[in-house]
């Protein structure tokens, strides 16, 4: 039988209990994209790509038709970087949920543009979990006085239904 960490998929978000202080949350939730590239894998991939774009060119060497193609050749390899960097800055994003007794926050750092922050009382919080009718399944959102926040919307559907269940377990928990 496999471990049980085998078993458990991988989540894009993690629980913090932060150090006692007299001002600090309780708890804290940390909530960023899945990514399936490292940085090596990222050399890899453009290394394989370049290397398979060019080989039908080596048939090709010492006349004028390479230089026609070495163009476009690099073109495609430039616009392969860049959409993979692209790709991997908007994966910067961080959601930041921070519970008080008294407060709960939540703070989006996005890789453009300053941060969003929203804050509202946890004993008048409502998870919501917008199950068909949100711009994809099981669409979270929390509420707290007139404004709705989305949360997790870079998750997938079943890690945002296993998020709703612990927040509304830590909602619980503070309202006590």
């Amino acid at each position: 039988m496999p471990p049980v960490a085998a078993i458990l998929p991988i989540m894009p978000y993690e629980w913090i209990i932060p150090d006692p202080a007299p001002d600090a949350p309780t708890s804290e939730l940390h909530l960023w994209p899945y990514r399936s590239l490292t940085n090596q894998g990222f050399v890899t991939f453009i290394s394989i790509t370049a290397a398979c774009i060019s080989a039908p060119l080596i048939g090709l060497l010492g006349t004028p038709v390479l230089w026609a193609l070495l163009p476009f050749l690099v073109a495609a390899i430039a616009a392969v970087w860049w959409a993979l960097r692209h790709t991997h800055k908007q994966g910067e994003t961080l959601e930041q949920l921070r519970l008080w007794d008294d407060r709960i926050t939540l703070t989006r750092h996005n890789p453009k543009g300053p941060p969003l922050d929203w804050e509202a009382n946890p004993h008048w919080i409502r998870v919501t979990d917008h199950m068909k009718e949100g711009p994809v399944p099981h669409y979270l959102t929390l509420q707290g006085g007139p404004r709705h926040v989305e949360i997790g919307a870079f998750l997938s559907q079943e890690e945002r239904v296993t998020l709703r269940g612990e927040l509304m377990d830590r909602l619980a928990g503070l309202r006590g």
